[in-house]
């Protein structure tokens, strides 16, 4: 990071003044085009059906390769492998390769591994595909939250990137909608034969609509030797690590909780419940998160929703599985996911500082969807339920915490 006297006249453009809603460095501002938006948004989808075609499917994958056994959950993990061994240092990449062609090339990757998956590959080469696909994944998911921002204007950032955080739960509920249908009449290998037709499409599209789309020049690759200190870079900087230090810990709980808390509630009302968390923060993402975003620091958003859900957490433990308590989480988490996202071009100025904070996101994401049900398991086996709400307690108040912690590091730093 720079610091000195041209850094100090900006200031406030980072993180000086905290309650600054929108990060107005930039000089040229572009109108929002979110007809591009909207397709960039809908890669997203895919990127999130790469987890989700199989997830959908997993207790049906069994009849594809019926000598797996225990290792079918490879399929799913196999995606996050690289994404959490290269997320830190895939925003240095793609703003080398180039925002634009990382996006439609990872699109492109992507279309290629579904198309060999729904040929009915030998097991281990399904797993290579699967792993492959993890590197196409990587690459949406740091090229298109960084090209957002580049399209729209500062007022429309907010707004354009809680969009963009409903991508996993929108996808989600697409592969149940229309995947399952799907699968029911012409079997398992047409989801990624289906899964395969729209990630091309997506990438003739966008190779298109971004052509027209202005971004920074290219850098220069990063070199092998330098991957350690770039790693160092990211994680010192206040500003750059601290999107990915909250999402860690959201991250962890999510889906964690979406998965062990189903027999903790009264079966009458399991399956609403359930499916209509993931649902209610997508909806408070898209309206009372947005209307925070235009009012507040994203950085802010983001610890209300922490604390909010830490109140969910003490209402769960006070009352278990009471319906009410499950929906207060639901909207907590939905203030969480639209604002780390709008959190990173607040924090971070250039572009390429952007994409090494979306690369950070993407680590920590798939590093608490790893560790995040083992630990909720675990808390369950030692507590029971309250030892799984408590440690959920704790999740959601280091949460908070540690976005507190940055900021204090920016506003030192700022001074200086």
């Amino acid at each position: 990071m720079r610091f000195g006297r041209s850094w100090r006249i900006p200031c406030a453009t980072r993180d000086c003044n905290e309650g600054s809603p929108m990060n107005t460095s930039h000089i040229s501002q572009p109108q929002t085009r979110w007809g591009v938006v909207m397709i960039i948004w809908a890669a997203g989808l895919g990127a999130a059906a790469q987890y989700g075609k199989i997830s959908v499917i997993f207790d049906q994958l069994g009849l594809l390769y019926p000598g797996a056994g225990s290792s079918l959950s490879l399929t799913v993990t196999m995606v996050g492998v690289l994404g959490i061994l290269l997320g830190v240092v895939a925003g240095g990449f793609v703003a080398s390769f180039g925002y634009r062609r990382s996006l439609v090339w990872a699109l492109w990757i992507g279309a290629a591994m579904s198309a060999l998956q729904a040929l009915h590959l030998p097991y281990g080469l399904f797993l290579a595909t699967r792993l492959i696909e993890g590197l196409s994944h990587l690459g949406i998911v740091v090229a298109a939250p960084t090209l957002i921002p580049q399209i729209c204007s500062p007022r429309h950032r907010g707004t354009a990137l809680s969009i963009w955080s409903t991508f996993f739960g929108v996808s989600f509920a697409l592969l149940v909608w229309f995947g399952l249908p799907l699968v029911a009449g012409f079997g398992l290998l047409s989801l990624f034969g289906a899964h395969a037709l729209v990630m091309a499409v997506l990438a003739l599209v966008l190779g298109r609509v971004l052509k027209t789309v202005q971004v920074p020049p290219r850098l220069p690759l990063p070199k092998l030797a330098d991957l350690p200190g770039l790693h160092l870079e990211i994680y010192r900087s206040a500003a750059k690590v601290a999107s990915a230090a909250g999402w860690l810990f959201y991250t962890t709980c999510f889906v964690a909780l979406l998965t062990v808390l189903p027999p903790h509630l009264d079966p009458a009302v399991r399956v609403g419940v359930i499916s209509a968390m993931p649902l209610v923060s997508i909806a408070t993402s898209m309206t009372l998160g947005v209307w925070l975003l235009r009012r507040m620091a994203a950085v802010r958003v983001v610890q209300a929703g922490f604390l909010l859900a830490a109140g969910g957490a003490v209402w769960l433990l006070l009352m278990p599985g009471l319906p009410l308590a499950c929906m207060a989480l639901a909207v907590a988490f939905g203030l969480v996911q639209g604002a780390s996202f709008a959190s990173v071009p607040q924090l971070n100025v250039e572009a390429a500082e952007q994409a090494q904070s979306n690369g950070a996101m993407s680590q920590a994401g798939n590093m608490g969807n790893a560790i995040g049900t083992p630990l909720m398991v675990a808390a369950v086996a030692v507590g029971g339920y309250h030892g799984m709400m408590m440690l959920a307690l704790v999740l959601f108040l280091g949460g908070f915490a540690v976005h507190a912690m940055l900021a204090r590091r920016r506003r030192q730093t700022a001074a200086i």
